[in-house]
Order: C-alpha cells, then sequence, then structure tokens
C-alpha cells in the first residue's frame, strides 16, 4: 500500500469531516442512560458515511446515481430530524426523567446515517474527481482508509462527549444544541447549494 496515497486519504477524509466531530459528540451525549446509543450511533455513522462512498464510487464510475442537482435538497434531512428533535424537547419538557423516554430515546442509527449523508453530500463531490483519477485500486484505499477514520471521528465525537466539562454542558444543553445545530446544517445545506432559489 502506498504511504503517499494513505496520506492523501486521511488528509482528505479530515479535511471533509472535521465538522462531523461537533454533530457526533452531540449524538453522543444524548446516549447515557439509553441502552445501546453509542452503537447506534457508531452504525449510524458507518451507514451514512457508507452510503455517501457508495455514491461518489458509482459517480466516479460514470453513473449518474445522484444528480448534482439534487445534492443542495440533502439539507432537508438534517432539517427534518433538527425540526422533530425540537418539538420532542418541547413535548418533553421538564420530563427528563420520565421512564418512556429513558426506554425509547437516545439517538436512532438512521437518523444519524441520514444527518451523515446529508451533511457529507457536498463532500461527494470533491470525492467524486479523486476517486475517478485514483483508478480501482486507489479508490480502494481510499475506501478503507475512510472506513478506519470513521471509527477514528466516532471515538473522538466520544471523547468530547465524556469530557466532565463537556459532557455537563451537553447534558445540561445538548437537548437545545442537537437540534440547532442540525436546523443549522440543513440550513447551511440548502442555502450553498442554491436549493429553492436561496
Amino acid at each position: 500500500m502506498n504511504p503517499g496515497i494513505v496520506g492523501q486519504a486521511a488528509g482528505l477524509f479530515a479535511v471533509t469531516n472535521i465538522d462531523d466531530i461537533l454533530i457526533l459528540s452531540l449524538f453522543f451525549a444524548q446516549g447515557p442512560g439509553h441502552p445501546g446509543a453509542t452503537r447506534r450511533v457508531v452504525l449510524g455513522q458507518y451507514l451514512g458515511f457508507a452510503a455517501i462512498l457508495a455514491v461518489a464510487v458509482a459517480a466516479a464510475f460514470g453513473a449518474t446515481f445522484l444528480p448534482e442537482s439534487v445534492v443542495p435538497y440533502l439539507g432537508l434531512l438534517p432539517l427534518a430530524l433538527g425540526l422533530k428533535a425540537t418539538w420532542q424537547a418541547w413535548k418533553h419538557r421538564g420530563h427528563e426523567d420520565d421512564e418512556e423516554g429513558a426506554k425509547e430515546g437516545g439517538p436512532k442509527a438512521l437518523e444519524v446515517a441520514a444527518v451523515t449523508f446529508a451533511n457529507g453530500g457536498d463532500n461527494i463531490g470533491v470525492y467524486v474527481p479523486v476517486f475517478a483519477t485514483a483508478g480501482v485500486g486507489g479508490m480502494s484505499v481510499y475506501a478503507v482508509v475512510f472506513m478506519v477514520l470513521v471509527a477514528v471521528w466516532c471515538f473522538a465525537g466520544r471523547f468530547f462527549a465524556t469530557r466532565p466539562l463537556v459532557a455537563k454542558a451537553l447534558s445540561r444543553w445538548g437537548h437545545v444544541l442537537l437540534p440547532a445545530v442540525l436546523i443549522a446544517v440543513g440550513l447551511l445545506i440548502l442555502i450553498e447549494g442554491g436549493a429553492f432559489g436561496l
């Protein structure tokens, strides 16, 4: 395996996914008291990123799997999830210790996957030309490095979410921060992509 291409892949992943650490931290902060929440966040992150890779690889091979004009509308996913989280937080205000919430609460794998995919939708445009010029062997290296780094990102997000100072702040404000960040990410994707003529 060429160390140069491994370094390039690691650099490309880091630059295009730095914002994911904040979002992952917020998802992990929703987990305490909800059995299996960490596993669901990690699974969701892998599902979402695998979908990004699949679309980028297909596009690099020439399949018009996801038309460029559709990418800005991916912002509707985190926007909808942010609005849903806002509604849930408002509906359950003052009921943090609610037993039903404890059983059903915490992040869902498919929600994490949807946010990961939508937030990384613009990355597809960066990955496609790189993959197309790397060839099948190079693309495989990029894919392996990216999937290893997803685990590193999950570890970093969990690490930040469990630092005492950060954990205290997230446990107190996470129910407000997560919806706000999701809504902001959704609006940013929509506006930067020019969706609805924005």
